[in-house]
């Protein structure tokens, strides 16, 4: 095996295009609809709630995630050379981001319940001013727990597979149920009781029996971010369950669908940008969809030739 990064590693690995394209996709446009979220999120500075402070932290976890993805796109075009340092810094800042992500997503929904539900109450807009520390705290949770797991990785043998390796240490029980308890089953629990709390303040309100506010809008916008964080993150914690029951001994199949479902857990950063924009009125009225549609060549192409034609018909 050659130790030079630019030459394939053996015969025996092909590129992988469909990892290949899909990483390549979520990096594309995760990192074009969160750098423009980002610049969107710092003008507001006249009105920034505390959902504007929320999604700031979320777009920014959603960029350091993205920038995270040409090496395993590197990696899966077969190549290796890939120091095992970088390796693991890179992984932690995925998974870091990745349930940073999951944290900042609950506290929005808790947020927007407890100002629908309680809107008068003084205590309640007062805690809801702290946004900027529950950030802080998220970031320093996030990273500070997974820290252990890339210190304690330092005494294992790796192999060249960097990003494709079995997680040994994330499947053992002491570190795979408070995962599965705190990273993904409390925040899916606070999800759907604040859902559910939003969906009947809505229903109860007097200004929904009028015209002046869609209540079943509202409702789809709260069922599209539960199916949102449902498809996102459920997958990878049930495989991620299923490979610490298993152990060493899990299947193939089962092993290459815990790589798909990371994969879908990076495909968060695309829907995140996308939630912003049919689920926050201002943020639609100030973003032109059509030309950040333009940005992209092909589209750009099409646009000038519906142009000329327009000119001719005209």
């Amino acid at each position: 095996m050659s130790t030079n990064a630019s030459v394939v590693c053996n015969d025996t690995r092909q590129p992988d295009v469909f990892h290949v394209c899909m990483y390549s996709f979520i990096f594309i446009l995760g990192l074009v609809f969160n750098v423009l979220a980002l610049v969107f999120f710092c003008c507001q500075t006249k009105s920034r709630s505390q959902t504007i402070v929320y999604m700031t932290n979320l777009a920014l976890a959603d960029v350091l995630l993205t920038l995270t993805l040409p090496m395993r796109i590197y990696y899966h075009l077969g190549y290796c050379g890939l120091p095992e340092m970088l390796c693991e810094v890179l992984g932690l800042v995925l998974k870091a981001n990745m349930y940073g992500s999951i944290f900042l997503l609950t506290c929005m929904c808790f947020d927007r319940c407890m100002a629908v539900s309680f809107p008068m109450s003084s205590r309640v807009q007062a805690g809801r001013k702290k946004a900027p520390l529950v950030c802080l705290g998220i970031w320093m949770l996030t990273f500070g727990a997974s820290l252990p797991i890339y210190i304690k990785q330092t005494n294992v043998i790796h192999d060249e597979n960097c990003f494709n390796r079995f997680p040994t240490f994330a499947t053992k029980p002491v570190v795979v149920v408070p995962t599965l308890l705190v990273g993904f089953g409390i925040p899916l629990v606070i999800m759907l009781i604040c859902s559910w709390g939003l969906v009947r303040a809505v229903r109860r309100s007097s200004v929904a029996q009028t015209n002046l506010v869609d209540s079943r809008k509202i409702q789809r916008m709260i069922a599209a971010s539960l199916f949102i964080f449902l498809l996102s993150f459920l997958p990878y914690h049930a495989t991620l369950g299923l490979l610490s029951v298993y152990g060493q001994n899990t299947p193939s199949p089962m092993k290459a669908a815990y790589r798909y479902s990371l994969m879908l857990a990076c495909l968060n950063s695309v829907l995140d940008p996308i939630a912003y924009y049919f689920t926050t009125d201002t943020f639609r009225r100030n973003i032109d969809i059509g030309a950040v549609w333009r940005m992209f060549p092909l589209n750009s192409q099409s646009s000038d030739v519906n142009n000329r034609s327009n000119m001719l018909n005209s």
